[in-house]
């Protein structure tokens, strides 16, 4: 969600090299493609509703309402909705720890997850508790059901792993403190970008009114740094050290 959405596509267009196209929720919603694929929504009504300018996780739903009542049963918060957009509903809630995530039910746009050579975007959950948020999410979400088209859960690599077939969903690691100043620290969904020139990314971002906010971290895997927008919203942008998305998120 963001509070000026041609703003928005400027700059995200600039530092990831995306196109965008409208979508059928209406004028003030636009998707984002790279090499003809969907990676990312941008809404451009924070002021209206009177939410955060952020990047926020949305998790397709079978019914709303049955998943709103799910969170207030396991002690987290609904925040707004659900509510009527377009072709569906969505909400906003926060998980125990206060990491905030949507829900969608409602039309999803086909081949979200296609993308030439691996995922374009992912995932990261850091909260306090790893395992007990993966049953927080699988409850609510219905992870790991028995019926046909469920999500897969593992433990890899010290991390709770979230697949639907052969895709990765999530990451979830553990660590994270609730109290902490430094809002990196504290349970949130972190949202990556994968970009062929981190640094070139990085100029462009400081040029166009953004700002960094960690320091580069460098992996057998990859090379990231996290980002704000010019209107504050965070993201990671990752350079693969081998060109090629990490099937897990992980690395």
């Amino acid at each position: 969600m963001t509070g000026d959405l041609d703003a928005a596509q400027q700059f995200y267009g600039a530092v990831l090299g995306w196109g965008f196209r409208p979508t059928r929720l209406g004028e003030g919603f636009s998707v984002a493609m790279r090499d003809g694929a969907p990676v990312a929504g941008i809404g451009g009504l924070a002021r209206r509703l009177g939410v955060p300018v952020a990047w926020t996780p949305y998790f397709a739903v079978d019914d709303a309402d049955v998943t709103a009542a799910r969170v207030r049963e396991r002690g987290a918060t609904m925040g707004v909705g659900p509510l009527a957009f377009g072709t569906g509903r969505a909400a906003l809630a926060a998980d125990p720890d206060g990491a905030v995530f949507g829900f969608w039910q409602g039309e999803v746009i086909p081949d979200w997850t296609a993308h030439p050579g691996g995922a374009a975007a992912w995932l990261e959950l850091r909260t306090r508790d790893a395992f007990a948020a993966a049953v927080f999410y699988g409850e609510v979400l219905d992870w790991a059901c028995e019926r046909s088209g469920c999500c897969d859960v593992s433990y890899e690599q010290d991390h709770v792993v979230v697949r639907r077939g052969r895709d990765t969903v999530a990451v979830i690691s553990g660590g994270a403190v609730e109290e902490a100043p430094d809002p990196q620290v504290r349970p949130r969904w972190h949202v990556h970008f994968d970009v062929p020139d981190l640094e070139a990314a990085v100029e462009t971002t400081t040029r166009l009114g953004g700002r960094t906010v960690s320091p580069v971290h460098t992996t057998s895997a990859s090379r990231r740094i996290t980002l704000a927008d010019p209107e504050g919203a965070l993201f990671t942008i990752v350079a693969l050290q081998n060109g090629t998305a990490p099937a897990s998120g992980l690395g």
